[in-house]
């Protein structure tokens, strides 16, 4: 399997791993940021890269249209499990940012959680910004999180684990490239699933790189396609200026 196959692929034990530790609705301050952006919008909002659903279906319980978007079918099921046990409509579909296509005029179309940053290559993610704005109505909104340009020079997490039935779930981290001059990351992923009586029963590795972008920088790359009227708000509080303790910068445009 060739480096590509194995980049954000968020196979099965990957998907697993998330859902347990990113259950529907837990919040970093993103749900409440988001419901509250989103709560007077009437037409359809998109939400690409929605992974389990861990906003999106918050947003379908409060009565917004929301449509949802992933590359990993895992991922897509635990979205549709979760839809079922809440009685919820959920439209979602797998599909990757780079082939988005839409007949649907949104409303708004949101990328909560850093996963704009999956897309490492600089011209593909401007293309990318131009689909969004080409499937948006007139007015519509992009509202998308990023993390500061600072998060390149962070230590990764190393490892992790969660209690599963019978046994556990471990994360292994490892830093594999750090460029500052391409401003990405690359690190490696290593999950396994641990039996109490057999012992290792499964195993995965995933490559994860991510881009990050400079505040100025991002805001060009958003006008070069026709985004106006943007700003910028600091750590989930929306217009709050951005500081050395910014963690989550959110860009809204028009």
């Amino acid at each position: 399997m060739s480096n590509k196959e194995l980049t954000n692929r968020y196979g099965s034990l990957a998907s697993w791993v998330y859902h347990i530790d990113k259950p529907i609705g837990r919040s970093f301050g993103d749900v409440e940021y988001y419901s509250e952006r989103l709560k007077n919008t009437e037409g359809v909002i998109l939400e690409p890269a929605s992974g389990n659903g861990r906003i999106l279906i918050p947003l379908l319980e409060k009565g917004l249209k929301i449509e949802g978007f992933d590359a990993s079918a895992a991922m897509l099921s635990y979205c549709e499990q979760e839809c079922k046990q809440r009685g919820l409509n959920g439209i979602f579909r797998q599909e990757m940012f780079n082939t988005f296509t839409s007949t649907t005029s949104y409303e708004a179309i949101i990328i909560p959680a850093g996963s704009f940053q999956l897309i490492t290559d600089t011209d593909e993610a401007i293309e990318v910004l131009r689909r969004f704005k080409s499937a948006l109505k007139e007015g519509g909104r992009l509202i998308i999180d990023l993390s500061p340009l600072s998060a390149l020079a962070e230590a990764p997490m190393l490892a992790r684990q969660w209690n599963v039935d019978n046994g556990m779930l471990t994360l292994t981290e490892s830093r594999v490239e750090t460029s500052y001059l391409k401003q990405t990351t690359i690190s490696q992923l290593r999950y396994e699933h641990w039996d109490n009586e057999k012992g290792l029963v499964n195993s995965e590795i995933d490559l994860f790189s991510l881009r990050f972008w400079g505040v100025k920088e991002f805001e060009l790359a958003l006008r070069s396609v026709g985004f106006t009227e943007i700003t910028i708000s600091s750590n989930y509080n929306y217009l709050e200026e951005i500081s050395e303790e910014t963690h989550t910068l959110t860009f809204e445009a028009k």
